[in-house]
């Protein structure tokens, strides 16, 4: 389900009204790990640069929804967060967590071609 997509949606901060810009996260490849860790293969995009970065996560499952959990991962060249996000079809919706700010997450899933 999360091999070759794109979550394509908005974001919130709680200390500032409205929402973000789109946002576009790119998971290329996911395999598992062991046990309820799985390695994403993401494409983070800054500006007019796009990073490789692979991110271990834990998925746990809500019935037949799975939740991507993260809980103070350290994300190189980005900071810290902590997420719980979860999926179902081709949307997705969360809640997310920096060093100082908060907000929530939503969008589409998208299947990349």
């Amino acid at each position: 389900m999360m091999a070759g997509v794109a979550l394509v949606g908005h974001s919130t901060r709680f200390d500032q009204p409205g929402l973000s810009d789109e946002e576009r996260y790119a998971i290329d490849k996911v395999s598992k790990l062991s046990g309820d860790t799985w390695l994403f293969q993401t494409r983070l995009k800054y500006g007019s640069h796009e990073i490789p970065v692979p991110i271990p996560l834990k998925v746990q499952w809500a019935g037949d929804t799975p939740v991507i959990t993260l809980t103070d991962i350290a994300i190189p060249g980005v900071g810290t967060y902590t997420a719980r996000v979860l999926l179902y079809r081709d949307q997705y919706a969360g809640t997310w967590s920096g060093a100082s700010v908060r907000g929530q997450v939503f969008g589409r899933i998208i299947r990349e071609q």
